[in-house]
């Protein structure tokens, strides 16, 4: 079936959102006439340096931070691969690490990678609303801890923990990192009062461009960085700076935090009218993390009897752009280990649809998906073997 492009409903803002057209402006000037290498002498390295420099600004306004404490790496991956292992490899002993069963590929596997390596890891668990418990993160702590990472908000089920409540839990000679990757533009984020020491996003979560991310390190907080070479990021993440790109990361940091209440605002309402209406109108649905104070903008259900897959299908071929959870575990059959982890039963977890609204949609497209849902979960119900 072909689909005409505005007839899109793309509801998958979690996986990556569309380049903001003032971003793409913005970069546009980088990527051909302003091509100097910024760690050049001349004017033209001069012209680049200077803007990697005013983008730095707009990124640690983003989050309250000093300017020096912000380094630019190629994604949030890398942020938390430095945050993680710059972190333990600074110290000479296999040490504990704490992190949670809910978090990230990108923070699970580079954690296990340390276990393997002969470091001790708890993984916390979490309730049925994919919340940390504060006392069992106090529990966990041992003599030999030396890094807390959990996430500030969960990519599949909206789940927003408490950062500040659990950063205060750990003593504070213990570093605590948060991956903040959905955060910006949907909840205000001042580093100054979360009492962390580390902080990763990135830019195609925010309407920039792929390719480009930032990790906030406290300037108290001692790392080892994870590339050498010339030096650049003030010592801390070697390799020459992808200008474009981070031209485009702090655009999209100043748009995020100009329309941060009103993209809430109508990024909560979307939501919610999904949470209310499709238990209503089709049986035998389970809402998939809090009902409540979620991660603007995202829904996960999931349908009795269906294969996700096959519905997200059968949206693409309305026109309706979603997923059936985190686009970095789409190429496993296995079921979200995020959903099995808040005890939802491995036959729901295989039926569950992601929905994630962002800056273009639009309600009109909220009441389009509460219009296609019923039908043709209906239809897959008719011919399911589940």
């Amino acid at each position: 079936m072909s689909i005409n492009k505005s007839d899109i409903i793309y509801a998958d803002n979690n996986a990556t959102t569309p380049i903001d057209p003032d971003v793409y402006k913005e970069m546009k000037p980088y990527l051909q006439e302003r091509y100097g290498n910024p760690n050049s002498l001349h004017i033209k390295g001069r012209e680049a340096k200077q803007a990697i420099e005013e983008a730095r600004e707009k990124v640690a306004s983003l989050i309250n931070a000093d300017t020096k404490e912000i380094i630019f790496t190629s994604c949030a991956t890398e942020s938390n691969n430095q945050a993680i292992k710059g972190i333990v490899n600074k110290t000479d002993k296999k040490g504990h690490i704490i992190t949670t069963k809910t978090e990230h590929k990108s923070i699970i596997n580079p954690i296990k990678h340390l276990e393997r390596e002969g470091h001790e890891v708890t993984y916390l668990n979490v309730d049925k609303n994919g919340y940390v418990n504060p006392q069992e993160l106090k529990k966990a702590i041992k003599e030999n801890t030396i890094l807390v990472s959990i996430h500030y908000a969960n990519n599949e089920i909206g789940t927003i923990q408490p950062i500040k409540k659990l950063a205060k839990t750990t003593p504070k000679d213990i570093p605590f990192h948060t991956d903040a990757a959905q955060i910006p533009g949907k909840i205000d984020i001042n580093v100054k009062n979360l009492e962390i020491d580390l902080l990763t996003i990135n830019g195609h979560k925010m309407y920039g461009p792929k390719g480009i991310g930032a990790l906030w390190i406290n300037k108290k907080t001692k790392i080892q960085p994870l590339l050498h070479g010339g030096g650049q990021e003030n010592n801390r993440r070697s390799g020459t700076e992808n200008v474009p790109y981070i031209v485009g990361f702090g655009k999209a940091a100043e748009k995020a935090k100009e329309s941060l209440k009103k993209e809430q605002k109508k990024l909560t309402e979307m939501h919610e009218k999904i949470l209310t209406q499709i238990p209503q109108k089709i049986e035998n649905t389970k809402i998939n993390g809090p009902q409540k104070n979620r991660l603007p903008g995202n829904a996960n259900i999931s349908f009795k009897g269906i294969e996700g897959e096959a519905l997200v299908l059968r949206l693409e071929d309305k026109g309706i752009m979603a997923s059936t959870g985190s686009a970095c575990a789409s190429e496993t059959l296995e079921p979200s280990h995020v959903l099995i982890e808040t005890g939802v039963p491995e036959e729901l977890a295989h039926s569950s649809l992601r929905i994630s609204f962002g800056r273009f949609n639009e309600m009109q497209d909220v009441e389009k998906i509460i219009e296609t849902l019923p039908e043709e979960v209906k239809k897959l119900r008719s011919i399911s073997a589940v």
